[in-house]
């Protein structure tokens, strides 16, 4: 498929639509995959929603602070907040 091949597809009763088969299969789109919607001039434009593991983020951080309380021993609010704001920073 090239990169602006189009394909046709029908808006059902409920407002439903069909994403192609080659146009999922191109951008790797499995059932359950979460999209944001929304009008772009007279276009409808649907963008895959990345949304973040949250669990596993609070894991890698409460993973951190307890290595640096196993070597250091108390650790403070601020040094956890500096844990935090590394890793949101992409410092991991």
């Amino acid at each position: 498929m090239a990169a602006y091949e189009s394909e046709v597809t029908v808006v059902s009763s409920k407002g439903q639509v069909v994403i192609p088969r080659t146009v999922r299969s191109k951008l790797r789109i499995k059932p359950k995959t979460k999209l944001l919607v929304y009008a772009y001039d007279d276009s409808i434009v649907m963008k895959e929603l990345k949304i973040p593991d949250f669990i596993k983020t609070l894991e890698s951080i409460h993973g951190k602070t307890d290595k640096r309380m196993a070597k250091y021993g108390k650790i403070t609010d601020k040094e956890i907040n500096e844990i935090v704001q590394k890793y949101r920073h992409g410092q991991k």
